[in-house]
């Protein structure tokens, strides 16, 4: 049986969309992946772009609010930013992990400064995922 993580972060426009997506390509045989934000916005264009680049399509995601998720029973509830953690204490979950990853949302300049600030929080999820979560989840 599959395990469940909820991804959580501010406005599950970035950083939770892409653990979720990155969780459900590399290991969606192990793990049924969802994300939400403690409110609700929209996906970022360059989060999709920067995921389409290893042929992960989020076209079809929308961000979703916790409430949708409220009364649902996670394996893992994982915060991704500083403050979902501090605002989401009390999201259930059988285990909560936090990992902090830098909003890219906040740079600013040229669309290719863009770009590489959420192609560098991409990789940084996608490291973690693979280097920490998955060694956690076989011990």
């Amino acid at each position: 049986m599959k395990k469940t993580v909820l991804f959580l972060c501010t406005h599950n426009s970035a950083r939770s969309q892409m653990a979720e997506g990155l969780l459900r390509f590399y290991h969606g045989d192990e793990f049924d992946a969802e994300s939400a934000g403690v409110v609700s916005t929209q996906v970022k264009e360059h989060a999709v772009k920067a995921m389409n680049e290893l042929g992960i399509d989020m076209s079809g995601h929308r961000s979703k609010s916790i409430e949708e998720f409220r009364g649902r029973m996670f394996d893992y509830v994982v915060t991704v930013c500083d403050s979902a953690k501090e605002a989401c204490p009390f999201f259930p979950g059988r285990k909560t992990l936090h990992q902090a990853f830098g909003d890219p949302s906040d740079v600013q300049g040229s669309d290719k400064d863009k770009m590489d600030a959420f192609r560098k929080s991409r990789d940084e999820i996608m490291n973690w995922l693979e280097n920490e979560f998955m060694v956690m989840m076989k011990n």
